[in-house]
């Protein structure tokens, strides 16, 4: 199918510059907003209706941030924001209510506190399991006074690369019309992230993620999948774009994925391309659609997907449409 990748990176001109980002500096303002997200999170789980792989946990971009999207809470919806433009958190709802509070150094249990505070003072009742998951030491938010960094220009760093990356995650996407996940932001592993299903259903995973019952993961990994991403938190590799095949088929990691810069870890089991040596790329959009598909057609192929059924490459650049539609006068 390299008639798909060739539509889609053929159209990643518009991505604009890759600047550098100082990631060396932001781990701990980084860790605060894991945090933050955590409890944002685990409110989008309490009030959402349940969706299949975890779905309706997830968090999106947003034009200003990361926002759980509209939420049922009796005959209202309501929906949570962190604004990293105006660095803001912002709390609306459907009959014109707001709450908001500045973001700003605070720590992680009086972020807790305020959000809570401020749900309740808008008639949200929500309860939500106080602690952080799939993270080594998870202190209970209410407790967390250690994490409490928040450094505008490392927040807003982050902003430019979660907002580069739903670009072309979301570009990517357009050429698959099996089953595929929105490109949503997982606040567990903190990673921004669109999964491709075969259909076929998967091997029960062997769970083992840190503070996460084994059960999340064997619903999350129930059907074969092909993953990928961006991840701003490996000490090891820094920043990076992610693609893996669950269950991996045997030749995956000796595939041919391009470009040169992209190779196999072994430690997390899946391609990588290092923010770092994406800034050499004279085209860094095109360098990452190449390494999103041609990782994605790896794990497909070795693991015998029907790609034909699956794939639709008239719509990987995200302006196909179906023959019969006429346009212009």
């Amino acid at each position: 199918m390299l008639s798909a990748m060739a539509t889609t990176v053929a159209t990643a001109q518009t991505f604009g510059p890759w600047p550098a980002i100082p990631w060396r500096d932001w781990g701990e303002t980084l860790a605060t907003i894991h945090m933050w997200t955590q409890i944002v999170g685990k409110v989008r789980m309490a009030k959402s209706p349940a969706m299949n792989h975890w779905w309706h946990v997830a968090l999106y971009v947003s034009a200003r941030g990361l926002t759980t999207g509209p939420m049922p809470n009796g005959p209202r919806l309501f929906e949570i924001e962190l604004d990293f433009v105006g660095h803001r958190v912002a709390v609306t709802d459907s009959e014109g209510r707001t709450f908001g509070f500045e973001l700003e150094p605070m720590s992680v249990a009086t972020f807790h506190r305020r959000l809570l505070a401020g749900l309740r003072a808008m008639d949200i009742d929500v309860r939500i399991w106080p602690h952080p998951v799939e993270v080594a030491e998870a202190i209970p938010f209410e407790e967390d006074e250690r994490h409490a960094t928040y450094d505008r220009g490392h927040v807003e760093a982050l902003f430019h690369r979660l907002t580069y990356a739903q670009r072309l995650l979301s570009q990517f996407r357009g050429g698959f019309i099996g089953k595929s996940s929105p490109v949503h932001f997982f606040w567990g592993g903190f990673d921004l992230a669109v999964s491709r299903f075969s259909g076929r259903t998967a091997p029960r995973h062997r769970g083992g993620v840190p503070n996460c019952p084994d059960w999340v993961m064997w619903e999350a990994y129930s059907h074969e999948v092909s993953s990928a991403g961006w991840w701003p938190l490996s000490p090891e590799l820094g920043p990076a774009f992610y693609s893996y095949t669950y269950p991996q088929p045997p030749g995956f990691e000796g595939a041919r994925v391009g470009p040169v810069i992209s190779h196999f870890n072994h430690e997390y089991a899946e391609f990588v391309m290092r923010d770092e040596d994406i800034s050499t790329c004279p085209d860094p959009g095109r360098a990452i659609l190449e390494f999103l598909q041609t990782s994605y057609e790896a794990g497909a192929d070795h693991a015998g997907w029907d790609r034909v059924s699956l794939e639709a490459p008239d719509l990987a650049d995200g302006r196909g449409r179906p023959p019969h539609v006429v346009v212009g006068p």
